[in-house]
């Protein structure tokens, strides 16, 4: 079952529906992290599937990174704050990002890849989105991008606040992310102390906020550092800043309102559907 916020019926300032601080996990190869959607508490956020955060000074939480694993009927967003990634799939795809670059790969009908995280001057902090594909393009040809932070465009918003816009619209900026059914919307933003800035989400769609430095507030309710704030819809999404500033992930999209079944590292719309994915992958299909 998805999750879903309340519905606004006449124009509205989002607010805060739920916090959530994440719980600690492991993948890949014991790679240490915590996870924020794809819990018991937040199972997910239609068309959010997951969110990970993994932050480490120590390489022995991480260092075996995530060996080659499948993927079918979704789509995975890796951004590096800090630290590498390399990417290698079984499509040709190939890839190493580093700080502040994004790795975007639609797995589509299959893909079986790797990715291996790493230091950059003795630290390491990114996340990790799956985004849904709807039921007409599960089955999609696979497709990988790299996106420096070159690419990224930082948007002045005045007062010492700024947005890095890694995929959606705002300003009349666009992020280098690609056009996606869900229209998704996904910003690294920065507000100066005791300041306010105006989040361009969309009326309709589902969006969180993650605050991984200083505390962020929406409608006068604080988020603290660790924390993920669902936010209700509505047609303004203001967010500030306490005392000491704050920066934060906004992740949105549309949701697509359609079954979803989930087994590990597949996410298709029926039972039978999973069970034909798994079939696939094991007699080398992918």
């Amino acid at each position: 079952m998805s999750a879903t916020v309340e519905k606004a019926t006449t124009a509205t300032e989002r607010r805060i529906v739920h916090k959530f601080p994440g719980m600690p996990a492991q993948d890949g190869a014991g790679v240490k992290l915590t996870r924020l959607v794809g819990t018991p508490q937040l199972p997910d956020l239609d068309p959010i599937l997951m969110l990970d955060t993994f932050r480490s000074d120590n390489p022995n939480d991480y260092g075996a990174g995530f060996p080659e694993h499948p993927h079918r009927g979704f789509e995975t967003v890796s951004y590096m704050i800090k630290g590498s990634m390399a990417h290698r799939d079984n499509h040709g795809g190939k890839g190493l990002i580093t700080d502040g670059g994004v790795q975007w790969m639609t797995a589509g009908r299959g893909v079986a890849h790797s990715e291996m995280p790493a230091q950059t001057g003795g630290h390491m902090f990114g996340f990790q989105l799956w985004l849904n594909l709807p039921a007409k393009e599960k089955m999609r040809e696979p497709w990988y991008a790299d996106i420096p932070a070159t690419e990224i465009p930082v948007i002045a918003l005045g007062g010492g606040n700024s947005a890095k816009l890694i995929v959606g619209e705002w300003n009349d900026m666009k992020g280098p992310g690609p056009d996606r059914a869900i229209q998704p919307f996904i910003a690294d933003v920065t507000v100066a102390a005791n300041s306010e800035v105006e989040v361009p989400v969309a009326a309709g769609h589902n969006a969180f906020l993650y605050v991984f430095e200083g505390e962020a507030k929406v409608a006068g309710e604080s988020v603290r550092k660790g924390e993920l704030a669902v936010l209700s819809l509505g047609d303004k999404t203001r967010v500030g800043a306490a005392a000491d500033g704050a920066r934060f992930l906004v992740v949105a999209g549309k949701p697509l309102r359609e079954p979803i079944a989930k087994y590990g590292p597949f996410v298709m719309n029926t039972a039978d559907e999973i069970r034909k994915a798994i079939h696939d992958y094991q007699s080398g299909q992918f």
